[in-house]
């Protein structure tokens, strides 16, 4: 008999039994809506069959995880429907990506937008007569005769380092694929190819030009209908276009990935940035900065180098290997190395505003959402095992208080275990866990549990904030680490004179600063609270004969330290007005005959609404108030 443990309950099966089976014994309702299983941070296909004692924990329809098997899955499903409309066909990779997938192939057949409906026309065809998804593990050089004519699996079976590959059959059409999928192809409610585009095969220019087609599928025909309907109204709200319009930041061909920021983005950076530093300086954080570039030999002990090389870039320095840093944490271990430390230090944290770069494929490059170098509000804290309780709930606290500021006020987080490819002992791993999950209960926070997506050094938590569009976006993480303060041999001088190892925190609170930007961008719409606004207010009188009231109203402004415009062109006041309101100013001042003989203003703010016959003093300090006290408007 084979013993599986499904989250606690274990039972006892007959051996070639399925975790399917296993999984019906238990508990039918269980067995219908689960999609995959998770053992060890590994993810199992229902039909996986244990050779021994295992334990599992069902992953269930309504999870992201599952959506994203999901997505993988009808990516394959799309492969087989174009295999079969473009037999010349010769695939590469078909992914699940954040909200769909995609599949790179090569094909001397001319395919375009309009094909996509035949294309989703023959999915329906395939998955109405549901093919299961079978899976057998064959070695490599069994699997460069499978697709021996196909030079893009071939490369890819080159670069697998196991002996043995995964090969997925459904129906007749064949992939090479470490899976898992969907039990049966009834769980695809509903599905849509959205766009096709062209993609160097391994987002490399040197390569071949293949054809991509995106789609995104969902477990029911609701999910894909607000997703449609979130589409339509987030093209509206989309930030590269209001980017552009306002100026903030661009992109260019000689920098693919490289986001440009322009004097307004700045202002926008830099507003976020003093935020930042304020409500750091509160917690105690001493801001550090590091080098950018950090030779190969550090990126070793770290362990980046076996684990996450393949995005990273290197130079050669004095015929010495040197790389680019994707992360910022090496360089702060060296800081805190550099000289000894006591206990009565502890806790230590050291914040960074540090740009790192990582390396992207072409094709899921996307504005500030997915760039190729970026900004990390990253931080470091240096403590004993006794203070991790309370660093991290005081983390927590720091997060909901500054997503508050940027009016986020709803998010979940993720517990995020054990990966496959991981450092330290299990026992390191079983308490560490057990800890994060401890005081996300303590902190009384909506979680659930991200099997295996841990980082390599450790469990974390991630939040994910809910924009006005109800989409969700992964941005704060705090990340449990004993294992890299062993690599770094880091130490502090305890109460009996001897050394003892701090525990490390990694944490961000916005996490990429240019895909922060990006997220706030869409979620206002442009409309950035008084406080964010590049421009916070523009003058306008209606007519040369009022300049000089104006042009004394916008003195006045600059010198107590709004950011405001000067309007005098030679225009109708309703253009000036229009022009403001597009540039997404949040107040108007219109100076006219009864402003000047009154001595007040009167204010159009962003939302339509007119303050009138307001005295300059009042105006300022209502403005104060809602800019020093980050409201959203007056």
């Amino acid at each position: 008999m084979v013993k599986i443990n499904i989250e606690g309950k274990l039972l006892e099966v007959e051996p070639g039994s399925s975790i399917k089976d296993a999984l019906r014994k238990l508990d039918p309702k269980l067995a219908k809506k689960t999609v995959i299983a998770i053992s060890d941070g590994k993810k199992l296909d229902l039909g996986h069959v244990p050779g021994e004692d295992i334990g599992i924990k069902p992953v269930t329809s309504d999870d992201s995880l599952a959506l994203d098997v999901l997505n993988h899955s009808t990516a394959h499903i799309m492969a087989h429907a174009i295999q079969r409309l473009y037999p010349d066909t010769k695939f590469a990779i078909g992914p699940a990506i954040e909200e769909g997938f995609y599949y790179d192939f090569d094909t001397r057949s001319t395919i375009t937008f309009q094909d996509l409906p035949k294309i989703e026309k023959e999915m329906k065809r395939i998955i109405k007569k549901n093919p299961k998804f079978e899976k057998k593990e064959v070695s490599k050089k069994q699997a460069k005769s499978i697709f021996s004519d196909n030079p893009y699996k071939l490369e890819l079976i080159e670069g697998i380092e196991e002996d043995r590959v995964g090969i997925y059959t459904t129906g007749d059409f064949v992939d090479l694929c470490k899976g898992p999928h969907i039990p049966t192809l009834a769980k695809i409610g509903a599905f849509k190819l959205l766009s096709i585009a062209g993609a160097y095969w391994r987002g490399k220019e040197e390569n071949k030009m293949l054809t991509r087609i995106y789609g995104t599928a969902f477990y029911s025909k609701e999910d894909l209908d607000a997703y449609i309907s979130r589409l339509e109204r987030a093209k509206e709200s989309d930030h590269r276009k209001i980017g552009k319009e306002l100026d903030l930041f661009s992109f260019h061909d000689e920098a693919p990935g490289f986001p440009f920021f322009h004097p307004k983005g700045m202002v926008l950076i830099n507003n976020i940035l003093d935020y930042w530093r304020e409500e750091h300086k509160k917690e105690g954080y001493e801001e550090i900065k590091t080098p950018m570039i950090l030779s190969n030999e550090l990126w070793k002990t770290s362990g980046h180098w076996e684990n996450y090389k393949d995005n990273m870039y290197f130079v050669e320095i004095d015929q010495a290997e040197y790389a680019i840093k994707p992360m910022n944490c090496p360089g702060s271990n060296l800081i805190y190395r550099s000289r000894q430390h006591s206990y009565r230090e502890l806790p230590i944290r050291y914040p960074e505003i540090g740009l790192v770069h990582r390396h992207e494929k072409s094709g899921v490059l996307h504005g500030l959402f997915r760039v190729r170098n970026f900004t990390q509000d990253d931080a470091h804290i240096y403590c004993t095992e006794a203070q991790l309780e309370e660093e991290i709930t005081r983390i927590i606290k720091l997060i909901a208080r500054m997503y508050d500021v940027f009016g986020f006020n709803e998010y979940h987080v993720e517990l995020s275990t054990r990966p496959p490819k991981r450092i330290g002992s299990e026992a390191i791993w079983d308490k560490s866990e057990a800890l994060l999950e401890k005081i996300i209960k303590e902190n009384k926070l909506d979680y659930k549990v991200n099997e295996g997506d841990g980082a390599f050094y450790g469990p974390k938590i991630d939040f994910h904030i809910k924009d006005c569009l109800d989409r969700t976006w992964q941005c704060a993480t705090i990340q449990l680490d004993f294992s890299t303060p062993e690599k770094f041999d880091l130490a502090y001088v305890g109460k009996d004179n001897a050394k003892h190892r701090p525990v490390m925190l990694h944490r961000v609170v916005l996490g990429s600063l240019e895909r922060f930007i990006g997220i706030l961008t869409e979620h206002y719409g442009g409309n950035f609270p008084a406080w964010l606004a590049p421009v916070q207010m523009v003058v306008l009188p209606i007519s040369e004969k009022f300049e000089q009231y104006a042009r004394n109203i916008y003195s006045r402004f600059e010198d107590e330290g709004f950011r405001a415009e000067f309007d005098n062109r030679v225009e109708s006041l309703g253009k000036k007005i229009r022009e403001a309101e597009l540039n997404k100013v949040p107040y108007m001042v219109v100076i006219g005959k009864n402003e000047q003989q009154t001595q007040t203003l009167t204010i159009r703010t962003k939302s339509g609404r007119d303050i009138k016959e307001i005295r300059i003093d009042r105006f300022i300090g209502m403005a104060r108030e809602a800019t020093s006290k980050k409201k959203m408007d007056l």
